[in-house]
């Protein structure tokens, strides 16, 4: 085959999610997939394609594989510009002979075209060139990394795996903007208040929810608007407790007074003298007479079905504690931009970052149960009293409304802003995250986190320290497994634990060879497993057979980067309501591999912020911070041994091969368990190499068949991941707006 073009009369096309009008398409749908059937099935080999598409946004195109075993995102590839205005192409090489293709071209509703769709089988010449680009690109970016793994590269382009010629994705390409999203998902008073108004006429009781403001030289028109937004609440049954600071700015005493003659709701305390934040809002709580506390600061503004969500999810919820809302930004021109669309609750997260922030209501009797706010931690009060409160209500109690109901105000001074416009602030969340570590008696010491706003808890290991069995599958791929091992030993400064190699088969003399010596070595063991392959039943195998407390799963194409990355996730795993920790993985090329795992992406499950640099944030930080995710991969996971046991380990029935570490981590959950991320224990991910690619029919069925087994076990769960907002595609892991 030379070239085929895939939009010729005589290849046969599928639309889905598609209409045709005239020369145009129109997406109907943020998933639309155009499936083409050539007359003969592509052979295995390299090929490039090239797409020429009309687009008023720009996308980014992702082109999918059938072997004969259906679609998936195994055998997928982003296509990325080729820099000709609106062209994209990509290069893969097939294990396969593949039967069919689908194009999935735009990730957004919208009218589009396409002119040309190219796929051409590379002459051996050509491939060199590409493959000759890709490895100078990765040479320049880190040498050392791209020399030190260049044996491992060429023996992979010797086999028949799915290889792509990949590049760190961006982001933002073809993402749907905040803007379309306000347009066509977020609340709208003129189509969706009657709606909202009659579901709060049903709702059997109306709890009061009490508004607490304090107010000190705030800008009039500000301080109208703020009010205003609670005077134009939906739900009726609130009161707006206000606390003048004392202000010195003529205008707010007399804005505050008509506001208050205009409506009985709205109470005013004014303080005799300035006592900054916490004191004025400790004023404006003994207004209070409200079940429910909400807080609205001075010149932000709520959204007029802020107080009806709540008083919803009080009902839908009614043991509730504390309730939290998505927010975003808005300037002097009420221009709504940065939106956090929030976790549900993730207390490492909050450890880290005061993510709650706004808007967030409280049981009136929890503010008043830990004596308010706290004189000393202005900038922080907040913070600081909600860890007070989260010290005595149960975390499954705490909600979230994933729906934007605060805007905060970026103006001039304000830490929506920026941070650093408050630094004192820092220092005060800083400090009362300290005293929370002492009140809870948490083995633990608080740290600034490296490079970010944010903060880092560092748990002690106990003593004496726990023996930690490291769990190495492997199959030959000698310079793997040496690789990982020797990186181990020369960095790792944890000095208490055994590595246990589980040889599943192994023939090459060099392995046979290298498992003689590691024999006679100290604190290393090689076991036999003569069965075939299965990921699941080889780790339960060997877990049996380790003498550590805890269990490290290691996959034999790991490399460490951060020497204390075993201390680092050893000291999460003897936390008594820690489950699974998962370490932060990157490609040879320094892209993220694995930062957590997030449900539902693709079907089943994918890792977070997959591509982005090294150095990148991710979504609001929580790239390089503590998180909870639902799921953490097996490549390097670390769990108590009892844990792993009380489950039932790795599901070796249904799951042989793929999910079984996203199988294992929700039952792990399901158990009561938090499973962590941990950013700090940093290592390198060759991804799999050792065990070739899905390249059989008869693995593919496998795949296929592992697939319907998580969907049909955990398809509300993959449905709803807790740790990843709704309001994100579920068809990449980059948090990404969806329509």
């Amino acid at each position: 085959m030379a070239q085929v073009e895939l939009l010729d009369a005589g290849v046969a096309r599928k639309f889905v999610g598609v209409r045709i009008d005239g020369d145009w398409l129109e997406a109907l749908h943020d998933d639309p997939q155009i499936i083409f059937k050539p007359e003969d099935a592509l052979r295995a080999g390299w090929y490039r394609m090239d797409l020429d598409i009309d687009v008023a946004e720009p996308v980014r195109p992702q082109v999918y594989f059938d072997f004969g075993g259906g679609f998936s995102e195994v055998f997928s590839t982003r296509m990325r510009p080729n820099g000709h205005g609106s062209g994209y192409f990509a290069i893969v090489r097939l294990p396969f002979p593949a039967l069919v293709l689908r194009l999935d071209p735009t990730e957004m509703q919208g009218k589009f075209s396409i002119s040309s769709f190219r796929i051409k089988r590379q002459a051996p010449h050509e491939r060199a060139l590409a493959l000759g680009r890709q490895g100078f690109r990765a040479m320049r970016r880190n040498p050392r990394a791209f020399l030190s793994h260049l044996p491992v590269y060429l023996r992979a382009l010797r086999h028949p795996v799915f290889l792509q010629m990949r590049e760190t994705p961006n982001i933002q390409a073809g993402s749907t903007t905040y803007e379309d999203w306000i347009r066509q998902r977020d609340f709208d008073g003129t189509r969706d208040a009657e709606a909202v108004r009659a579901d709060v006429e049903a709702l059997a009781t109306k709890p009061k929810i009490s508004v607490v403001m304090p107010v000190y030289n705030t800008q009039e028109k500000l301080l109208d608007e703020a009010i205003a937004s609670v005077v134009g609440q939906i739900y009726p049954n609130w009161e707006l407790c206000i606390a003048d600071d004392c202000s010195t700015a003529p205008h707010v005493r007399p804005a505050l007074e008509r506001w208050s003659g205009s409506d009985p709701r709205i109470k005013i305390a004014f303080r005799d003298e300035n006592g900054h934040i916490s004191h004025a809002t400790n004023s404006a709580f003994g207004l209070v007479t409200g079940e429910w506390v909400a807080m609205l600061d001075h010149d932000d503004l709520l959204r007029p079905h802020s107080l009806a969500e709540v008083a919803l999810e009080i009902a839908r919820h009614p043991d509730a504690e504390m309730i939290y809302s998505d927010e975003d930004k808005i300037d002097e021109k009420g221009r709504r931009y940065e939106p956090n669309f929030k976790p549900d609750f993730s207390r490492e997260l909050f450890r880290s970052q005061n993510y709650l922030n706004h808007l967030t209501v409280y049981r009136a009797e929890n503010i008043r149960a830990v004596g308010g706010w706290r004189p000393g931690f202005e900038g922080s009060q907040d913070y600081d009293l909600n860890l007070r409160i989260l010290e005595r209500i149960d975390m499954a109690n705490i909600r979230h409304i994933p729906k934007v109901l605060y805007h905060w105000r970026a103006v001039e001074g304000s830490t929506a802003v920026a941070g650093s416009e408050k630094s004192y602030a820092y220092a005060a969340g800083k400090r009362a995250l300290e005293e929370h570590v002492k009140r809870m008696a948490l083995p633990a010491i608080v740290e600034e986190a490296p490079d970010t706003p944010f903060y880092r808890l560092r748990f002690k290991v106990p003593e004496p320290v726990p023996l930690v069995s490291l769990i190495i599958p492997t199959r030959d791929m000698v310079e793997l497994l040496s690789g990982c091992i020797r990186s181990i030993r020369e960095k790792t400064t944890y000095d208490n634990y055994e590595i246990i190699v589980v040889d599943n088969g192994s023939v090459e003399p060099e392995t046979l060879t290298y498992f003689k010596k590691l024999r006679k070595e100290k604190a290393a063991r090689v076991i036999a497993y003569n069965k075939p392959f299965n990921y699941s039943a080889i780790n339960n195998f060997a877990v049996k057979k380790a003498r550590g407390s805890i269990v490290g799963l290691i996959n034999n194409d790991i490399e460490v980067i951060s020497p204390d990355w075993l201390t680092e996730m050893v000291s999460w795993a003897v936390q008594p309501d820690v489950g699974c920790v998962g370490a932060k993985l990157y490609y040879a090329d320094d892209t993220i591999q694995h930062a957590g795992v997030i449900l539902g992406i693709g079907g089943v499950a994918n890792h977070a912020h997959l591509g982005l640099p090294r150095s990148s944030p991710g979504y609001f930080g929580r790239a390089i911070v503590m998180n909870n995710f639902s799921a953490v991969t097996a490549a390097c996971l670390l769990v108590r041994k009892e844990i792993f046991q009380s489950v039932g380990g790795l599901n070796e029935k249904n799951l042989t091969v793929a999910f079984n570490d996203v199988d294992f981590c929700l039952r792990v959950r399901s158990a009561g368990y938090l499973n962590v991320f941990t950013p700090y224990a940093e290592l390198y991910h060759f991804e799999s190499k050792s065990r070739g690619a899905e390249d059989t029919p008869e693995k593919m069925a496998r795949f296929g068949s592992e697939i319907s087994f998580m969907m049909s076990k955990w398809g509300a769960e993959l449905e709803n991941d807790p740790y990843y907002s709704p309001i994100f595609s579920k068809n990449r892991p980059d948090f990404s707006i969806t329509l």
